[in-house]
Order: C-alpha cells, then sequence, then structure tokens
C-alpha cells in the first residue's frame, strides 16, 4: 500500500509539472491511467503517427479502426491526421475507465472519433468481463474501414483470440484496406541472437509462446508461419519483409515487430459463433 501511494503522489507531481510548464494537453490523460506499459503516452504517440504515415499509408480520408485502443495513445496524433469529408475514428477497448475517460474529452474534433467497450473477459486487462474473446463479433459493418490498427493487442492474447480478432479485422476492412499490427513474431529463418533478446518466450500447448506460463498474457509470441497462414485464411496478405522490432537484441525501427496486411479477398466465413457486448 506505502508503494502505491508513493506512485500515485509522483504521478500527480508529475502531471501538476507539466500543467505548470505549460506542456498540458487535454487529450493526454492523467498518468495514473496510462495504458502503455513503461512507454511516454506522448511519445508512444508520436512515434506511430509517423509509422502509420510511413508504412501503412494513412490518409486524411481514412475510415479508421483502433482494435485495442486502449486511452487513446493512438487516437491522440489522429486528431489532426483525419479530416472530412471522409475521415472517421472508431476504437474500442475491454477497459471500462479508459473508454469513459477517451467518451468525454474526444468531443468537437474535426471528424467523429466514437469510442465503444467490449466487456470480454482477459486476466490482465478486464479479469471481470463476461465475454469470450475467442468468439467475439467487431460491432461493424463488413468493408466500413480503410485502416485497422492493432498496437500491443496481439501480444496479449493466445491462439484462439488472436486468430478470432485477425478474421474480424479482416470482415471490416474494405477490399485495399490495411491492417498495421505489433506483434512478438518469431522468425526461423532470422531468430534472436543467443543471449540478445530482450525478452524470452517458452512454448504453450498451442502455437502462442509466453513469458510467464502462469500468467500467459501479460507477454505472447508467435511464429511467423503462424501468423503468415492465419492472415492467409482470412483473406489478408502480409507485406514482406515485415520491420523487425528491437526487442530482439537487435537495432529495430520499434521496440515491438510491426506487420502490414492488405485486404485482397473476402475472408472466409468462420464458424464462431457471433457475438456483441458492446456498451453503449
Amino acid at each position: 500500500m506505502l508503494q502505491r501511494a508513493t506512485t500515485s503522489v509522483r504521478l500527480r507531481l508529475a502531471d501538476a509539472l507539466d500543467l505548470a510548464l505549460g506542456r498540458g494537453d487535454p487529450l493526454i490523460p492523467p498518468r495514473r491511467l496510462w495504458f502503455v506499459g513503461n512507454s511516454d503516452f506522448r511519445e508512444t504517440g508520436e512515434e506511430f503517427r509517423v509509422h502509420l504515415h510511413r508504412f501503412a499509408e494513412l490518409a486524411p480520408g481514412d475510415r479508421v479502426l483502433d482494435i485495442g485502443c486502449g486511452i487513446g495513445r493512438i487516437a491522440r496524433v489522429l486528431v489532426t491526421e483525419l479530416g472530412p469529408p471522409s475521415g472517421s475514428y472508431d476504437g474500442f477497448d475491454v477497459a471500462h475507465r479508459a473508454i469513459s475517460w477517451c467518451r468525454k474529452h474526444y468531443r468537437g474534433t474535426p471528424v467523429p472519433f466514437r469510442f465503444a467497450r467490449a466487456n470480454l473477459g482477459h486476466p490482465v486487462y478486464n479479469p471481470d468481463g463476461a465475454g469470450d474473446p475467442a468468439s467475439f463479433r467487431f460491432p461493424y459493418e463488413d468493408g466500413a474501414f480503410d485502416l485497422a490498427i492493432a498496437v500491443s493487442l496481439f501480444t496479449h492474447l493466445l491462439d484462439a483470440p488472436a486468430e478470432r480478432y485477425l478474421a474480424e479485422a479482416a470482415r471490416v476492412l474494405a477490399p485495399g484496406g490495411r491492417l498495421f499490427g505489433t506483434w512478438f513474431a518469431l522468425d526461423d529463418k532470422r531468430p534472436p541472437a543467443p543471449g540478445d533478446a530482450m525478452i524470452s518466450f517458452s512454448p504453450t500447448a498451442g502455437a502462442a509462446l509466453v513469458v510467464d506460463p502462469a500468467k500467459p498474457e501479460r507477454a505472447v509470441a508467435y511464429p511467423l508461419s503462424w501468423i503468415r497462414g492465419c492472415l492467409k485464411r482470412h483473406g489478408l496478405a502480409l507485406r514482406e519483409p515485415i520491420l523487425q522490432g528491437s526487442w530482439t537484441g537487435r537495432a529495430g525501427v520499434s521496440s515491438q515487430d510491426i506487420l502490414i496486411a492488405d485486404r485482397i479477398t473476402p475472408p472466409r466465413q468462420t464458424q464462431l459463433p457471433g457475438m456483441s457486448v458492446m456498451r453503449p
């Protein structure tokens, strides 16, 4: 309890210092609500602004879906990137406090910014969630988006939910749409050098590899061959080569691997039951 209290005071003082120095931004949440691990909220958003332009051809008229949007680290930088008449942003997440904060603060934007909560079970981010992510149906129409973003999402999903989310991302992307995602992707042709990787993974009964078998969703990796196969099954083509992350111990574009896939064919119809548990 003492450690939590000390951390809370430190974060509040940092927020107060930002205001005193004129660094306040209404779309940057209090530090106690940041959902970016050990990263800086502002710096992470600005980093991915560059990546989305450079690697995913972000354009003002894009209809964007932010899968696992958290508390708006990507949304904040897109406010000045998306424009009328066709630009729009939709984001959803399992974290209730994050969605509530975003709904309150993203008002009067140049184009619509909409946030929804998916009450799905996740042992790290929503342990009391009622829905099953392995059968979740995104509450959007087929072909509704030009760009789907999934930053630090698949690094917290095991096999069945990960494939379900890939299938749903493909369904809601228009032909020619792009999926921009970050992963821990294990490439047999270029494995991390022994002793160099910043993270080490252990196998599970499925395709996923995890850092902590006792708490597997804290950090999840997948063989690149598995990712490529899932994408192909659902009408998505992986751009090669992938953009390697620095987690391998080598120089990288970002900390995680960046994978871009293009929607090329209608996805195969999944036999899993659709289930929408979005809260208004």
